[in-house]
């Protein structure tokens, strides 16, 4: 069993030694226990306050919201190939593109972290599931995604991948934001 050690804000520090799968969840979950650490103890106020002067739309929570749509599309869309989470399946996509960023102006605090922590939970049981199913860690998650202008088939490795640097960015905005409302900083 792997001993699992936590830094000062107790994000999960990923693993020195595993597997790679193992070791890119280790990653990805660090990213993720950065959002919640830096969106965390936060009013709704607070959630949707703009960078001043600034022309950016970007909040903190738009960046919950759009977090846990990723959450859905790379993992419950694209590798289960079975969508049905809420509220993501029944948005006019095309009416708005960005409605994960518009939209969470109208939500509470409490109703973006739910959504996004319920997102991340069912990422990881869909990652559980997929991994069971798996031969083998290079056949695991091997999704056909409509990316690209055409079909390719999506590996585990890159979705994982793909994750850490799509939190790992947003992190650095988030860090941003956060120390304009509260002064608060970190790593």
């Amino acid at each position: 069993m792997t001993t699992v050690f936590y830094d000062d804000q107790g994000r999960p520090e990923p693993p020195l030694s595993a597997s790679e799968v193992q070791t890119l969840l280790g990653f990805l979950d660090f990213q993720r226990a950065t959002l919640q650490w830096r969106t965390s103890g936060l009013d709704t106020g607070a959630l949707r306050r703009r960078l001043d002067g600034h022309p950016s739309e970007m909040t903190l929570g738009g960046l919950l919201k759009h977090l846990a749509y990723v959450e859905f599309h790379w993992f419950e869309e694209c590798a289960l190939a079975e969508p049905t989470s809420e509220p993501w399946v029944c948005v006019d996509w095309s009416e708005d593109e960005d409605w994960d960023w518009h939209s969470a102006a109208q939500d509470t605090s409490e109703e973006l972290h739910a959504l996004w922590e319920r997102a991340v939970d069912r990422s990881r049981q869909i990652v559980v599931r997929l991994m069971a199913e798996a031969e083998d860690d290079d056949d695991a998650l091997a999704a056909t995604h409509d990316a690209w202008g055409g079909r390719a088939q999506v590996s585990l490795r890159w979705i994982l991948t793909h994750m850490i640097e799509e939190y790992a960015r947003h992190n650095g905005h988030a860090d941003l934001l956060r120390e304009q409302i509260d002064g608060q900083t970190g790593e």
